[in-house]
């Protein structure tokens, strides 16, 4: 199979394009591969890799939900928040109490102000670009929804790990950044791992060499096309209707047991097998992404 969800594990120092690359080196010539939601290289964890059909999924796959556990570093601030940036400035150190006093305020919609160093777009420009070329740039703020932050356990002298689970476009980073701030000192994240987006998370995750072993034999570990999907409504079609489905006839809607309310998004089922995205326009289902 050279379709599906790849749940790969990438380890620190390997960019996200990078994973990308080699991916697409272990399958046949041609097949499209591509990943979601960039990871920095620094940072561990599940990165969702889509191949062959399912790079045409992406818009309709929820990564809303992520969940990371980091290390917050107390007492130097960097240029880069983390632990691959330059200190520009040291502060005392905290205890345990102090982050927990804390933590409620960054619970919620707050917002953030991402460092130079992120891959934010300003003016068409990525902001580390313009960082590693001396120019000053206006960093926008954002809005972001964090759900919950858990303190995990102080790894040393003023070094906690944290978990944090929260919404799309969350600089994880920034929050250590802020929490320092807030504790009347400064912070940077020393240690990032993403255990979930979505419903890609840690324990189903694949190694790269467990990947690569796999592919030289044969054996591709992808979740099928529509494993990030349940959470769209699905619409069975009779297998009669399988040529005019793979001709992009629209589908009347009154022949169908549940049919969907005007304008709504579902997945398509031709028998039992997955066709792909259609939406529900007047008295027809039209697709949106076809797969067959």
């Amino acid at each position: 199979m050279t379709e599906g969800f790849l749940n790969l594990l990438k380890p620190p120092g390997m960019t996200s394009s990078d994973a990308v690359v080699m991916v697409r080196r272990a399958l046949p010539r041609g097949v499209k591969v591509g990943h979601m939601g960039t990871l920095d290289p620094e940072a561990a964890g599940v990165l969702p890799i889509g191949v062959g059909k399912a790079t045409r999924l992406f818009d309709y796959v929820s990564d809303k939900e992520k969940t990371y556990r980091a290390e917050l570093c107390v007492g130097a601030a960097t240029d880069a928040q983390d632990a691959t940036g330059r200190v520009i400035r040291r502060g005392p150190g905290a205890s345990a109490e102090a982050l927990l006093r804390v933590l409620p305020q960054f619970v919620g919609e707050i917002e953030q102000v991402p460092s130079m160093y992120s891959a934010i777009k300003v003016g068409g420009r990525k902001l580390y670009q313009a960082a590693r070329a001396g120019e000053a740039v206006e960093v926008p703020r954002r809005t972001v929804r964090i759900e919950r932050i858990d303190f995990i356990a102080q790894t040393g002298e003023n070094r906690f790990l944290i978990d944090v689970f929260c919404g799309r476009g969350t600089y994880i980073r920034t929050l250590c950044h802020d929490i320092g701030a807030a504790m009347g000192t400064c912070a940077h994240m020393s240690f990032l791992l993403r255990t979930r987006t979505g419903v890609f998370d840690l324990a189903s995750a694949v190694t790269p060499e467990a990947f690569l072993q796999g592919a030289g034999a044969g054996r591709m570990p992808l979740l099928p096309c529509d494993a990030p999907l349940a959470h769209i409504a699905q619409v069975r079609l009779d297998q009669a209707l399988e040529r005019a489905v793979r001709n992009g006839n629209p589908v009347p809607l009154a022949g169908l047991t549940n049919p969907p309310a005007d304008g709504a998004i579902v997945r398509v089922y031709v028998g039992e097998r997955f066709a792909g995205m259609g939406q529900a326009q007047g008295d027809s289902l039209r697709f949106r992404c076809m797969l067959l």
